[in-house]
């Protein structure tokens, strides 16, 4: 799914003037600038670092597929466009506000824990409810299909139709242990075929029992009567007519009840679970998009701790690129490494073995840290 807009995580090494540079000089000063702060994070060990390192970069992409997922099911079912990001609401704020203003939820995620547990706990939540919306939309879906299949017979013509408003007890022959009604919906062109054929199709179809039930622009639906020894008979022998047998349907009271019955409890179903989807599908996106966030910062975080080294210091930066702006997203990273390509040097690395660390982790190796984070 393309973005509709899109950050740039970048973290830098501290220093005075790169905030102004940023503001100023990258892009011509056409791209917004929000810098955010990151909060104490119990690190551990650098071995330790480096599995997060791997685990992070899944977990993102999982997120990633999973907000994209979301907002699809939302889009097909209020039927709204794919790109339509302007109602999308995260944590009561609306979902760029929350970026460009985002704070680490330390109450949720408390900071007394290590990052491994951290990644878990976030990961955990936002997995969950990748499912639920998952397994509340086949729900949507089976309900949606059900009340299609009855909306078809209620609407659709008489070889489909559900037959209940159309019957009435006295076409039917019943309670008889030898003879049954059979109902065939014959199209209108060969309803005269139908009449000159029908008692000689099998043996033991009673003569002139065929009688007219309804019609509609298509098919005239008739009931005829013959022994129930026939019946399967008779039904092969009309398909070969192209005519159609209701084998569908039965007179019994019980099935009749049933079938009035069956429409508005389709629909009901459908309403229902569209509803309760639409409700998950909304509060999932809320909070996966907050898990993606929250990992895309721990993320940053440990990435700069494996290139830049420790103590951290080092400042954390948001770059915006609206619908219009996209095409600057390349520009922009040229001019990036055009400035701060020298962090790929050795002389950046305080530690040089951060700096093999890092240079183990990612394979398309940037000389700062920098993640893309697209609004769908």
């Amino acid at each position: 799914m393309d973005a509709v807009a899109e950050y740039l995580f970048l973290s830098l090494p501290q220093s005075a003037d790169a905030k102004e540079w940023l503001e100023q000089q990258l892009n011509s000063g056409k791209s917004p600038i929000y810098q955010l702060k990151f909060p104490d994070f119990q690190i551990g060990t650098l071995d330790s670092l480096i599995q997060e390192s791997e685990e992070l970069s899944k977990i993102d992409l999982l997120l990633v597929l999973a907000i994209s997922k979301v907002v699809d099911i939302l889009s097909n079912v209020l039927e709204t466009p794919t790109g339509s990001f302007s109602n999308k609401v995260v944590n009561s704020k609306l979902v760029l506000d929350y970026v460009e203003k985002f704070q680490w939820n330390t109450s949720k995620y408390r900071l007394d824990n290590p990052v491994t547990q951290l990644v878990k706990v976030i990961a955990d939540e936002a997995l969950v409810l990748d499912s639920d919306v998952r397994a509340s939309y086949q729900s949507y879906q089976t309900a949606k299909l059900n009340f299609l299949a009855a909306d078809r017979k209620k609407n659709g013509d008489l070889s489909i139709k559900s037959l209940h408003e159309i019957v009435r007890p006295e076409q039917f022959v019943l309670n008889s242990d030898h003879l049954i009604t059979v109902l065939i919906a014959v199209p209108k062109s060969l309803v005269d075929d139908f009449k000159k054929t029908y008692e000689t199709l099998t043996q033991f179809v009673v003569p002139r029992s065929a009688e007219l039930i309804s019609s509609d622009s298509e098919y005239s639906l008739f009931g005829i009567t013959l022994f129930k020894k026939y019946q399967q008979e008779f039904y092969s022998a009309a398909r070969e007519k192209k005519w159609h047998p209701r084998t569908d349907f039965t007179y019994l009271e019980e099935v009749l009840d049933n079938l009035r019955k069956e429409f508005d409890m389709t629909r009901a179903a459908e309403t229902k679970t569209k509803n309760d989807l639409i409700r998950l599908a909304r509060t999932a996106y809320s909070d996966i998009f907050s898990c993606w966030v929250h990992i895309k910062t721990l993320r940053v975080y440990v990435e700069s701790v494996l290139r830049y080294g420790l103590p951290p210091k080092f400042d954390f930066f948001l770059i915006k690129f609206t619908a219009n702006s996209l095409k600057d997203v390349s520009k922009v990273k040229k001019e990036l490494i055009a400035k701060f390509g020298y962090l790929g040097g050795n002389q950046h690395s305080q530690n040089q073995n951060l700096h093999e660390y890092a240079s183990l982790v990612d394979t398309e190796y940037d000389p700062f840290v920098i993640y893309e984070l697209p609004i769908v």
